[in-house]
This record gives C-alpha cells, structure tokens and sequence, in this order.
C-alpha cells in the first residue's frame, strides 16, 4: 500500500466532520457537495462552492472544509512537502478559529462537532510526518470534542464514527501504541463495538459517507482480513469520485500486493493510465508516472520484462518532477533489469 494509506492506520483516531440526521448542519446539503468535490479532487470547484455557501454556512465549518481539501491534495502526493508549510498554518488558525466558536457558543453541538473536524486532517498529517506523539494529542482532543457534540445532540450520527475509530484502532493498535496511549491517559476500546458505530454512522451519515469508505477499506483490509470488501469500498468511491487517482491505485496495489493478482493488477494500472493519458483525472501527468511505475513492477513480476522497460523507459523520458524520486526509480529498475536480461 501508499504512503497515503499507511498514514490512516492505527493512529488515525478521527475523521469527523459530519451530518447529523436529527438535527441538520447548517446548510448541510451544500456543504455535503463541497466534500462530494473534495473527494473528488477537484479541488478549485471545491474552493468556489465554499466562497458562495460562507456564509451561511457557519466559518468554522467551511474553514475545516478548506483543511480536509489541502489535506486530499497531500494524500494525492504524500512525498511532496511543497504544502507542508501552508497546512499546517491552516490546520492551527482552522482548530484556534473553531475552539473560538465552541467558547462563544459552548451548548451548541455543531460547533463541538466542527473543532474535532478541524484537528482530525491534523492528526492524520501528523503521523504522515512521522509526529506520532503530536498526532496522539490531537487525537484525543478530537475524542473529547465529540463526545461533548453527543453529549449535547446524540442525534449526530456522524460523530459516532470518530467514536467508533477510536474504540477500534485503540483496541486493536500495538503493544508500542497503548503503552503511549496509556502515557496521554487514553482510555481502551471495544474493536467490535467500534467497528458497528462506524458502519452505523457511514450507513445513517451525509457529509461523511465517502470518506467513511475510505476509512473503512483499511480497517477490511488490514485488521478484519475482508480483502473483497476493501475492494468493493473502493470500487465504489472510483465510481463515485473518478477524477480522483488514490482509490483505482489503491485497487491496483491491492491485487497486487494482498491478492498476488499480477493480471489483474496490471489491468487497474492501466485503466488508471488510460485516464491520465485522456486529462480525465486529477494531476494527469504525476498519475500517469505512478501508473507507468505500477504497471512496470506488476510486469516485472510476471516475468513480461521487454514490457517493464518500455514503460519505465518513458518515465525516465518524461523527466517529470514528481512524484519525487520516480525517475531515479526507473532508472534503479531498469538498470537491474537490464542485468537480469543478461544474465
């Protein structure tokens, strides 16, 4: 798997910013099409829905919209750090702006509800940078802001999907993991419990259906040994969110790496460089240096070597700058293939 999706495992506590069905977010149909284009990164579109829908829509809410979509843009590109620097500025004034709204208003659930929205793509680029103890505080900050949200309106079921992340991944999570969730004073979980609030909340959520998905196929697919049913979550976010590369990859790597589908693999790699060839996905040149890196190394594997050499040979032609370090991959294969044919 990615370094995307190594980053939402067991310390990835949270991801709540959601609809709640009782009790409607404050234009909760708008704002539910802003993430529906987050997800499908496209991000400008994204960017103008949020100018016309704040207001109404509450600041703290489109501000923890604007966070969720650079987040997306980072997990796209994990080995970039040219956005480090504006995230994690826009992570501290979106949680400051957020705990604000919670001080001026404290009985109102939807405030609580957005600041755990506001540290959850925190947390995750936390770990993603390696900062495990910073991304364990935030997480549970962000637990302690939901269950004052449900404390206030047990009705927000997308709130018991943050929930439900804790008590799986805390129950779950390494003996490493719980000797510092002890530290930080983090009480255990209850994986089967954690794991029904998390369905329940994708299945009776708006907001945070997708990103569920998301969430979900890692859980199926790492701990739950459900491999068809991380499959089938991402088939249906590439269905749903096509201009988006991370789920038909993520496809592709899993036939691959989990199912040692060499075959089928290859076919995700190229459904997926077919549309970076066509425009018709997100970062069209960065996909198709992934897809061609993919589908070489399923090649390889297959023993279709001329194959492998032609495609890393174009990556290396392409001289493309990201993803970083792509071109001296190829390079680093070719060269060993290139000693493998003459053996």
């Amino acid at each position: 798997m990615t370094t995307k999706c190594l980053v939402l495992g067991a310390w990835c506590l949270v991801l709540a910013c959601g609809n709640p069905a009782g009790a409607a977010l404050t234009e909760g149909a708008r704002l539910s099409a802003i993430y529906d284009a987050i997800l499908d990164a496209r991000f400008e579109q994204a960017e103008a829905q949020l100018v016309r829908a704040c207001p109404p829509a509450p600041e703290g809410a489109c501000q923890a919209l604007r966070l969720v979509s650079l987040w997306w843009q980072i997990q796209i590109n994990p080995e970039s750090r040219s956005l480090d620097r504006q995230f994690s500025t826009l992570a501290a004034s979106t949680i400051a702006a957020n705990d604000a709204w919670v001080r001026r208003e404290p009985q109102r659930a939807e405030a609580w509800f957005y600041l755990a929205g506001a540290y959850a793509p925190r947390v995750q680029w936390r770990v993603l940078r390696g900062e495990r103890i910073g991304a364990a505080r935030d997480g549970k900050k962000i637990k302690d802001a939901l269950e004052r949200a449900l404390e206030l309106d047990p009705t927000l079921h997308d709130a018991y999907f943050g929930i439900g992340v804790y008590q799986y991944y805390a129950d779950v999570a390494p003996a490493a993991a719980k000797v510092l969730r002890w530290l930080l004073l983090l009480p255990g979980g209850d994986r089967v419990q954690g794991l029904r609030q998390m369905v329940q909340a994708r299945d009776r959520g708006e907001l945070l259906e997708g990103e569920a998905d998301f969430q979900l196929h890692l859980v199926y697919l790492w701990y739950e040994r459900q491999t068809a049913d991380a499959i089938a979550l991402l088939e249906r976010l590439d269905a749903r969110y096509p201009h988006n590369p991370v789920f038909r990859q993520s496809i592709a790597e899993i036939r691959d790496d989990y199912i040692h589908d060499h075959a089928a693999s290859a076919a995700e790699w190229r459904m997926l460089l077919e549309r970076a060839l066509a425009g018709t996905v997100y970062s069209p040149r960065t996909t198709e240096v992934r897809a061609r890196l993919g589908l070489a190394s399923v090649l390889s594997a297959m023993n279709r070597t001329t194959e492998a050499i032609n495609e890393l040979q174009r990556v290396v032609d392409m001289r493309a700058s990201e993803p970083i370090g792509a071109r001296e991959r190829a390079e680093r294969e070719l060269r060993a293939l290139a000693r493998n044919q003459r053996r």
